[in-house]
């Protein structure tokens, strides 16, 4: 199995986040402020430099204030189109 970060999954996985990050009306420095970040750790994340686990996706969709469900069902739905 490949590393996830350099899979065409993952790839999807990272337009998903800054698509939802930008629905949400939110910048790279407004959502790292919510999350007492940086804006270059916000940008590393989405463009796969820094690799986000479940919890930290969890609190990524809590501070763009999008249920984590809703963000993995656009992220099935984007898989599913793509794959």
């Amino acid at each position: 199995m490949d590393k996830s970060i350099f899979t065409e999954q993952y790839a999807v996985f990272l337009r998903v986040l800054r698509k939802t990050r930008q629905e949400a009306e939110l910048t790279q420095v407004d959502l790292a402020e919510r999350l007492n970040q940086t804006q270059s750790f916000i940008s590393k994340c989405e463009r796969g430099e820094r690799r986000l686990d479940v919890v930290e996706l969890h609190v990524f969709c809590q501070a763009m204030g999008v249920a984590m469900a809703d963000f993995i069902q656009c992220f099935e739905k984007a898989i599913r189109g793509n794959v």
